[in-house]
C-alpha cells in the first residue's frame, strides 16, 4: 500500500526508536482504510516560560503528523509541573507554585504556532483530570508498577547508589504521565530518548485499563550551544524561540561545526546529503545558510536576511549594529550621575543577577563605547553610552527623570 509506506517513511524520519513498528503499521492501516485520524500525544511541563529549539525537534514531528491528517494533542502538564520530571536529574526538582506555572504557560501557544498549526491541534491540561483523581484510582494505577522497576531507571539508580535522596512524589511522575495517555486514549506518544521510561508507562497503563497500547516514538536530543549538554535553559545553552532574529542567528552561528549536521536534520528540511558537501567545502558559509533557514522558519526570510547582515556588520566588519535599542533607567534608581558598572548592568536588564554581571566583566565580555571594562568597581556616567554585553547584546542607556 503506497500511502502506508509514504506515511511510515515520514513518521520514522529522524526518529531513534519506534515501539513497536508492527503496531504502528496496523494503526496506520486502520486509519487509512477508515479515514479516522490517529490520536498523537506530546506533553510538555511549563517549568520555564521559554520554548527553545530543542523542543522544536519534537514539535516539528507533530507537524508531520498534522500534514498526514492525524490529530495532535498538545498536552501541557500544569499538574505534573508541580511534581517536576525527575528524568535525567541527579537531584530533586523544586516544586513550582500554581502562579509560576500559569506565568510560564501564558506564551506557549504563541511560541508553538511558529511550527504547529494550532487551529488543528488540541491543547489539553492534565490538571483537569489529575487534580481530581481519587485515592482509590491512584492505588489502581500504582499497582501496575513495582519499586524495583522504577529504581531501574538510570537517574534513580544513580541517585540511590550515591545516597542522594529520592522523594516519593518523584516516583509518581511516570505514573501520572502514563495515565495522561489513558485519559486521551492516545494511539501514539512522542518524546525525547530520555523520556522512554515515562512513555512506556503509558503503554503499561493503557493495557491495564483495557485500551490498545500506544506506539512510542523517541526523537534525538538536540545538543545545546555549549556542544556538550542537551539544550536546556537550566544549562544556559539554549536558543529560545521567543527571541530576536539577530539573537537566534548569532547563537546558531556560535554552535560547533560538528553540530551542524544534527541541527540541519532535526530543525530543517534541507537535503542533508547535499548539505554535507557544503559543510566540507565551506563550514562558515554552510553555517550561515543553516542559520538563515532556521531563523526564516520562526520569523521570515526578510528577517533572516537582516539578521545575517547585522551579524556580518558586527563580527566580520567589527561595526556597531544600526538599530541599537535604548534602555531607559529612572534617575531615582541611580540617585547620582556615576554608578557602579555591576549595578548598572543589573538595573538595565543586561543580566539576571549581579553575580552574572561580575562574571561577564571578569571574562572581558563588557564594553562601554568600545572600551573593555575589566574592573567590577568601575563607576561610569551611563547617559548616552553604548553598551555591549557578551557577543551580541547592544544597547544605549538613557537616564530619565520620572
Amino acid at each position: 500500500m503506497k500511502e502506508l509506506e509514504r506515511q511510515l517513511e515520514i513518521i520514522k524520519r529522524n526518529t531513534v526508536e519506534v515501539i513497536e513498528e508492527s503496531e504502528l503499521r496496523k494503526k496506520l492501516e486502520r486509519s487509512i482504510s477508515t479515514g479516522k485520524p490517529l490520536r498523537v500525544k506530546y506533553g510538555i511541563d511549563p517549568t520555564s516560560p521559554e520554548i527553545h529549539l530543542g523542543h522544536m525537534v519534537l514539535i516539528r514531528k507533530l507537524r508531520h503528523f498534522q500534514l498526514l491528517g492525524h490529530k495532535v494533542f498538545f498536552l501541557i502538564g500544569d499538574f505534573t509541573a508541580r511534581i517536576g520530571d525527575p528524568t535525567g536529574r541527579n537531584e530533586t526538582r523544586p516544586i513550582l507554585s500554581r502562579e509560576e506555572i500559569k506565568k510560564n504557560l501564558n506564551t506557549y501557544v504563541e511560541q508553538v504556532s511558529k511550527v504547529l498549526d494550532v487551529d488543528k491541534a488540541e491543547f489539553v491540561y492534565n490538571g483537569n483530570w489529575l487534580s481530581i483523581l481519587s485515592i482509590e484510582e491512584f492505588i489502581k494505577i500504582a499497582s501496575c508498577f513495582t519499586i524495583a522497576q522504577i529504581l531501574e531507571r538510570d537517574d534513580f539508580s544513580a541517585r540511590y547508589k550515591s545516597g542522594k535522596a529520592i522523594y516519593f512524589h518523584e516516583f509518581m511522575y511516570p505514573l501520572f504521565q502514563g495515565y495522561d495517555s489513558v485519559v486521551l486514549e492516545s494511539d501514539i506518544e512522542i518524546g525525547a530518548t530520555e523520556q522512554k521510561f515515562n512513555l512506556l508507562a503509558g503503554r503499561t497503563l493503557q493495557e491495564f485499563f483495557g485500551q490498545e497500547k500506544q506506539v512510542v516514538i523517541t526523537m534525538p536530543i538536540l545538543v545545546g550551544t555549549d556542544g556538550k549538554m542537551k539544550m536546556s535553559k537550566s544549562y544556559k545553552n539554549h536558543i529560545p524561540v521567543s527571541t530576536t532574529p539577530e539573537d537566534m542567528f548569532g547563537k546558531i552561528m556560535s554552535i560547533q561545526d560538528t553540530l551542524m549536521e544534527s541541527y540541519t536534520k532535526l530543525l530543517t528540511d534541507i537535503d542533508i546529503e547535499k548539505f554535507k558537501i557544503q559543510i566540507e567545502k565551506n563550514p562558515r558559509q554552510a553555517k550561515a545558510i543553516l542559520a538563515k533557514e532556521i531563523v526564516g522558519q520562526f520569523f521570515s526570510s526578510q528577517d533572516a536576511e537582516k539578521a545575517e547582515m547585522s551579524f556580518n556588520r558586527i563580527f566580520k566588519e567589527k561595526q556597531i549594529p544600526e538599530d541599537i535599542p535604548v534602555i531607559e533607567i529612572p534617575f531615582s534608581k541611580i540617585g547620582q550621575k556615576k554608578v557602579n558598572i555591576v549595578d548598572l548592568l543589573f538595573l538595565a536588564g543586561f543580566v539576571p543577577s549581579k553575580s552574572e554581571a561580575k562574571r561577564l566583566i571578569q571574562q572581558n565580555a563588557v564594553r562601554v563605547d568600545g572600551k573593555t571594562i575589566t574592573d567590577i568597581n568601575t563607576e561610569i556616567e551611563a547617559e548616552g553610552k553604548v553598551f555591549k554585553v557578551g557577543k551580541r547584546k547592544f544597547a544605549k542607556i538613557k537616564i530619565v527623570q520620572l
